[in-house]
């Protein structure tokens, strides 16, 4: 059995206007350990910090999501392309950390 990790996701729209601020949060589950990803990215990307870290949350997102619903009109053309995306930067990290 494979442990879910569970977290929670808090988007806050910062603007001079305390009045008008949006806040949207939801949690959602993921066998993969987020902050381990998000540190992998950051040492074997080769992109920034902040860049990594959007990286890292977008994809743990965005990929569950696309895999339930592979054959749906909105992800079937783009899965094959998101396959060789994530393909390249698992090879990516792996070798920059291996060469570490």
């Amino acid at each position: 059995m494979t442990k879910e990790n569970i977290y929670r996701v808090t988007i806050e729209e910062l603007t001079s206007h305390p009045s008008t601020d949006k806040t949207i949060q939801f949690e959602f589950k993921d066998r993969e350990d987020l902050f381990k990803i998000v540190e992998n990215l950051k040492q074997g990307s080769g992109l920034d910090a902040t860049q990594a870290t959007r990286v890292g949350v977008s994809l743990r997102l965005l990929g569950p999501v696309m895999m339930i619903n592979r054959k749906h009109p909105l992800f079937a053309e783009f899965m094959p392309h998101f396959k060789t995306l994530m393909i390249k930067l698992k090879n990516t990290v792996k070798s920059a950390l291996i060469d570490k």
